[in-house]
């Protein structure tokens, strides 16, 4: 315990206290070196060299008995702590009160002016403190200067307020750039942040131009052709002219559906348009059976309202299974079967087995419902939505030649996780 506190002292002085140092503008700045940092080295050098030169006439003119490596390391002692001001300003200044402590203690009061504390000192103290105001914490600021208080009046309790007011100007001053420099950081940080968004608005908007003139342009082709095919034969059964028409509402709900998302990667602004859920299950279901296999639903347990998330990520999962067993086995059954319990949410979509057909004059067996048929990427959209709601979902052949596809998504998500990742 006591060696814990003894380290925590000790890091206070280093990095413990001290603020991230604030870059220096690029005039200040040449390369890995901090011109204030050399202006720091350069000053108290040549502090140094005038306070040593100070006491050795001010020791020669009293006849004191001091030698001149004596007066040399009381110049040091007081001019030093300058060149650590700006990496370790805390250091710096307790270094520096203890140098001003320790010469008055050395040194009569005649030889520095009648004062008791060397005037390098004092301004380097003052540098210090200045340095402290600006990197250190408000409570490490304010015990600076009650130390600071106590100090003088050891030396000489005349001095006390001369040191007040020597310690209340860096203090100001130090206080104004803070705020300047706190204010320029958020500034900063603002327009990193806009320029991250305008640079991200720029690329949905760069998608939605892609995805407008290429996947919208042959949704619209799609449309048009459906609607004119029937016209190109004379007396069209009635059974052509209704797969063409809903081939063509097909096309255009999916068209409007497209516009809907591009309009939200264009403006990052979902639309108002309620998102589906498993309310809209029969008009789902009625749009796959218009498109060639035969479904079924069951539901069991007591129907609550769902959270948004869950019911957006059910309707999107029984969308995709169902779009799937129209590519991939045209003319199945298909089996939905959804199951309520208080904490979660079971899906089971099946298709059975279907029988060979002909394609292009061969017979050829459907894909029996294979979801990585079309490349995969619905099965692992509807494996991300499951993942995304803490869920899980799993999806494989049956063993009589069928597909399966089971979601089990938890009901005990916060509406905020919702999203519809079509």
């Amino acid at each position: 315990m006591e060696e814990n506190a003894v380290r925590k002292f000790a890091a206070t002085f280093v990095t413990d206290t001290t603020m991230p140092p604030t870059p220096r503008a690029r005039r200040l700045r040449r390369g890995r070196f901090d011109l204030v940092e050399v202006l720091d080295v350069i000053l108290a050098l040549i502090l140094f060299g005038t306070t040593n030169s100070l006491l050795t006439n001010e020791n020669a003119a009293q006849h004191g008995g001091h030698g001149a490596g004596l007066l040399a390391l009381i110049a040091f002692v007081n001019c030093a702590p300058l060149a650590l001001r700006t990496r370790f300003p805390l250091s710096a200044l307790a270094l520096s009160g203890a140098a001003l402590v320790w010469t008055s203690l050395l040194v009569p009061g005649g030889l520095l002016g009648g004062v008791g504390i060397s005037p390098a000192g004092a301004f380097v103290y003052t540098l210090c403190m200045y340095a402290v105001t600006v990197r250190c914490k408000p409570r490490v600021i304010a015990a600076a200067v009650g130390v600071t208080v106590l100090g003088a009046t050891f030396i000489n309790p005349g001095i006390v307020p001369q040191a007040v007011f020597l310690i209340t100007v860096p203090i100001l001053l130090g206080v104004l750039v803070r705020v300047r420099r706190s204010g320029a950081r958020q500034l900063e940080e603002q327009e990193r942040r806009h320029s991250g968004e305008r640079a991200l608005l720029e690329e949905r908007q760069r998608i939605a131009r892609e995805l407008h003139d290429v996947v919208a342009h042959h949704m619209s082709v799609i449309a048009i052709q459906a609607e004119a095919a029937p016209y190109k034969t004379a007396d069209p059964p009635p059974e052509l002219v209704e797969s063409f028409g809903e081939i063509r509402a097909s096309a255009l709900a999916g068209l409007g559906e497209l516009r809907r998302v591009l309009g939200v990667l264009r403006t990052g602004v979902a639309g108002t348009t309620p998102q589906p859920g498993l309310s809209d299950l029969d008009a789902l279901v009625d749009s796959a059976r218009s498109g060639g296999v035969s479904v079924t639903v069951s539901c069991t347990g007591e129907a609550v309202e769902l959270p948004e998330g869950v019911d957006l990520s059910a309707y999107r999962i029984v969308q995709e299974a169902l779009s799937n067993a129209m590519r991939h086995a045209p003319g199945s059954q298909v089996r939905v079967a959804v199951a309520y319990f208080p904490d979660r949410l079971e899906l089971e979509i099946r298709n059975d087995a279907v029988a060979s057909v002909l394609v292009g004059g061969e017979a050829r067996r459907p894909a029996g419902g294979d979801l990585a048929g079309g490349g995969g990427h619905g099965l692992v959209g509807m494996r991300e939505r499951a993942a995304m709601l803490d869920g899980s979902l799993q999806a494989g052949a049956t063993e009589d030649g069928g597909f399966v596809v089971s979601a089990v998504l938890p009901v005990s998500v916060p509406p905020s996780d919702s999203g519809d990742a079509s």
